[in-house]
């Protein structure tokens, strides 16, 4: 969750030495191959556009959205195209990921917008200077990896929840499934919930599970659970440990 998974960190010791590291293969290495490979004349733009996405993994967003936090936060103006040609370089370069929503009950895919994860976590947290280290984000980026590790097609789910407001009118909500995994015939449902402490979280965190009309797994990944169960609405309820160190733990 801190220092991430490349092999020579994982063998370095100080946390000065793993630190030091990090930046160094971000900075000497991932920016500059791709400034070089495909000669970006504006180095700072990537830089604060890096900066933009390790602060919001996880979260939706989408070049036209990325270009007016360039104009509001950094006073500067970049279009859209540029955007998404910086994110195609740093996707390119296996430095992030993306997670596309798709539409459970209507079975297609929606465009816009995406999610963006980082493939290794040290990296990220390097960039920031371990500063904006949230673990409910960690944890869930830590599961999107695992997932494309197991050969997994990873989408964000969206649900519709339609409803009738206090005036009587017909209103129409979305909401997300975390993850959406597929490989083969498998599909498995699944929501990153960092804790869960009483009942009123777990309804709301497995409301969209059971709206999605089929009988697909449905599992909720938290850091709370002391062992792997069942609750009396048939969601798997799974710790991170047993997730992340048995092969088979979404088979439970």
């Amino acid at each position: 969750m801190l220092y991430g998974g490349l092999p020579p960190v994982i063998n370095l010791s100080d946390p000065e030495e793993k630190i030091y590291f990090l930046k160094q293969l971000f900075e000497g290495t991932y920016i500059s191959d791709i400034v070089g490979r495909h000669n970006i004349r504006n180095r700072a733009e990537l830089e604060e556009l890096l900066n933009i996405l390790s602060s919001a993994i996880g979260s939706l967003t989408n070049p036209t959205k990325l270009s007016a936090a360039f104009k509001t936060v950094k006073r500067k103006t970049i279009s859209n195209a540029t955007i998404k040609r910086y994110i195609d370089y740093l996707c390119d370069s296996f430095l992030i990921d993306n997670a596309f929503r798709y539409d459970v009950k209507g079975k297609k895919y929606i465009d816009t917008p995406v999610k963006y994860y980082f493939t290794d976590l040290g990296l990220r947290n390097a960039r920031l200077d371990f500063r904006q280290l949230e673990e409910t984000h960690t944890m869930e980026n830590i599961i999107f990896n695992e997932l494309k590790v197991r050969g997994f097609n990873v989408d964000v789910g969206v649900v519709a929840l339609n409803k009738t407001n206090e005036k009587g009118h017909g209103i129409r909500k979305q909401l997300e499934i975390d993850f959406v995994c597929n490989k083969g015939s498998k599909r498995y449902y699944i929501q990153s919930a960092y804790a869960i402490p009483d009942q009123a979280k777990m309804e709301q965190e497995q409301r969209s599970l059971m709206l999605t009309g089929d009988f697909f797994k449905k599992i909720i990944i938290t850091k709370d659970a002391p062992a792997p169960y069942y609750n009396e609405d048939g969601v798997l309820i799974l710790n991170i440990y047993d997730f992340l160190l048995k092969e088979d733990s979404l088979e439970i």
